[in-house]
């Protein structure tokens, strides 16, 4: 049969943006806490470096938790079960932080939340890289960082909008002020609660799609992969997809996780690539951008109205650069995106440290900021994924990818975690310019020692790779 002729390009579109709401939610999840904060750091009375940074980063202890959890579960439940399971627990996470009247309740519920993010972020791109046909995984893949972004956009749109209810609230209101207002009794309460609709809808969905057809295949289940792979393109795509899986699955016992096959050398080389990109990725200072635009515009002299609408525009920049990898990433390769882009930055980081040293002004700040936004994520957001999804072997893909997957959250806690102190201490123009220098360090690494990926089959970068 003609594979061509009988391939179905909208049951992987539906399968696909199904996986991705996994994405969205991580992108919700992922900046609610970044509005919000100006709110609930009056209602809980919190006042110093260490408390402000427990209460944004304590989220990403949980991402760890369900990133390392993966490690050991994704090969063996498989990518369907534990999505569901991430479904979950984003919706308890939402309704749970809403309604805490404490801070530990508060740490706990986005805690949980996190450990979802972890599993999501990990999992929906794997998923979507297993399903997809070699000519459109990078795109397929960039579907779902382009949900992310999405999901970004939504929360800043939703913190925005909320924040504008408070009509009682004074610009320039004191800590004081706003622990008495409305938007910091009930409002930020509110911006945490409204993910519990895309997260429920999420859990739903995720019953109704199937399995990663290469898991099923690498656990024995190989009449159900062809039911899914010749829905898909067509029983003679059916055929040649499970024979290229079964080709690259070595003889042992597949059903289990073999860890030991984590240590041999050439796996070790990719791992550290892996987990290289994931520090990368975030030491590249943007989730400071993220987690802390409230802080950085303020200090650029924005009022409290004005830092919830840059915020917004941040999101809206995030959402139009993914569209731009998805008409490049499959046409100039992975290699090429991420060596301009960070070329990019590392000199609007020396521009933005300037800006502040120079005391320049806020309007300089913010197009230096959000042009420094654009290049990460055409680059490093979404790029990082598509390259996790592809370097590693089909017999340790599950694990090796939960391991970069984790590294991202250690860099993630680390670098939110710690920031308010390196702030103190450093300065605005000094930090800047370290994240310039990591970002410059990175380009010359992956110039080095990155492999172009870009179209060929998981099955052809297993033989060339692992």
């Amino acid at each position: 049969m003609d594979q061509t002729s009988t391939y179905r390009p909208t049951y992987l579109w539906l399968i696909t943006l199904t996986a991705a709401l996994g994405g969205f939610l991580f992108g919700y999840d992922w900046v609610v806490i970044g509005g919000a904060k100006p709110f609930y750091e009056p209602f809980f009375d919190i006042t110093s470096a260490a408390d402000q940074g427990w209460a944004t980063s304590s989220a990403l202890v949980g991402c760890m938790v369900g990133a390392a959890g993966c490690i050991f579960l994704s090969d063996r439940l498989g990518r369907k079960r534990l999505l569901i399971a991430a479904g979950f627990l984003f919706s308890l996470s939402a309704v749970g932080t809403a309604l805490t009247e404490s801070f530990f309740g508060f740490n706990l519920y986005r805690i949980l939340g996190g450990a979802a993010m972890g599993i999501a972020l990990n999992l929906s791109p794997l998923y979507i890289s297993e399903m997809s046909p070699a000519e459109k995984r990078g795109r397929m893949v960039t579907i779902n960082q382009l949900l992310i972004m999405f999901g970004v956009l939504l929360a800043q749109v939703v913190n925005w909008q909320i924040s504008l209810l408070d009509t009682g609230l004074v610009e320039g209101a004191s800590f004081d002020q706003i622990a008495a207002s409305w938007s910091g009794q009930e409002g930020w309460r509110w911006m945490f609660g409204a993910e519990v609709i895309p997260a429920a809808l999420f859990f739903i969905l995720m019953f109704f799609v199937p399995e990663s057809t290469r898991w099923l295949i690498k656990n024995g289940e190989v009449e159900r992969a062809r039911t899914v792979l010749t829905k898909l393109g067509g029983a003679t795509y059916a055929e040649d997809s499970i024979r290229e899986t079964l080709d690259t699955l070595s003889r042992g016992d597949e059903s289990q996780i073999n860890l030991r096959a984590l240590f041999q050398p050439k796996i070790i080389k990719l791992l550290a690539l892996g987990i290289f990109l994931a520090f990368l990725q975030q030491w590249s200072g943007i989730n400071v951008v993220i987690y802390y635009a409230a802080d950085i515009f303020q200090a650029a002299g924005f009022t409290l109205k004005q830092m919830m609408l840059n915020i917004v525009v941040i999101g809206g920049v995030m959402v139009l650069s993914v569209f731009v990898t998805l008409a490049t990433v499959d046409k100039y390769g992975r290699k090429s995106i991420l060596l301009t882009c960070l070329g990019a930055m590392s000199l609007l980081y020396l521009g933005i440290g300037y800006s502040f040293f120079a005391e320049l002004g806020g309007g300089i700040v913010v197009v230096l900021v959000l042009a420094n936004v654009m290049f990460y994520s055409i680059s490093l957001a979404p790029l990082l994924w598509v390259l996790l999804s592809e370097i590693f072997p089909n017999r340790v893909r599950g694990a090796a990818i939960s391991i970069g997957a984790l590294a991202h959250w250690v860099g993630n806690f680390t670098l939110t975690y710690f920031f308010p102190a390196i702030k103190e201490n450093l300065g605005w123009a000094n930090n800047f310019w370290l994240y310039g220098a990591i970002c410059a360090l990175g380009f010359l690494v992956l110039w080095k020692v990155l492999p172009e990926t870009k179209g060929k089959s998981l099955e052809e970068l297993d033989r060339e790779l692992g």
